[in-house]
């Protein structure tokens, strides 16, 4: 049976950056499920855990506790069950080296964490709606990093 909704999840220990994604996703005309996770331990234990429902798209933070998104990322990549799963860096950092290291070991895109609600519900509907199927096909360094 076809699931008629995206299961989307954000690994974020900002407790305001969750809850703005969890509105955001509110007011979009996309039919979402959104879980969210406050660090990655906590994350990489549920997506490994035997009842686990595998998101479309996963939103992961770079800097939380326990374990940092990169690392989650590496974990994920190397684990075949995740393999159609996108996975979007949403991160406070823009460091050249942050954009080349998640691009290099996997990730679909980059997304700097936007200064407003209406930017911030203009970048979920673009990630959301994208084909990622087709996109990752001609992933590259210049559409890594999305740009609003």
């Amino acid at each position: 049976m076809a699931k008629d909704y995206t299961h989307i999840i954000l690994a974020d220990d900002d407790e305001d950056d969750r809850l703005f994604f969890t509105d955001a996703f509110d007011e979009l005309k996309i039919t979402t499920k959104v879980s969210t996770y406050n660090d990655g331990a906590y994350l990489m234990e549920y997506l490994l855990s035997e009842d686990a429902v595998i998101p479309e798209i996963l939103f992961l933070d770079l800097n939380m506790p326990r374990k940092s998104g990169k690392e989650c990322l590496h974990e994920i990549k190397a684990n075949s069950r995740f393999k159609n799963m996108v996975i979007a860096i949403y991160s406070t950092s823009a460091s050249e080296e942050d954009i080349e290291d998640t691009f290099v070991k996997g990730a679909n895109i980059y997304i700097k964490k936007p200064d407003s609600f209406k930017k911030l519900k203009k970048i979920l509907n673009n990630v959301v709606t994208t084909n990622w199927q087709y996109q990752a096909n001609g992933l590259n360094k210049n559409n890594f990093l999305l740009r609003l």
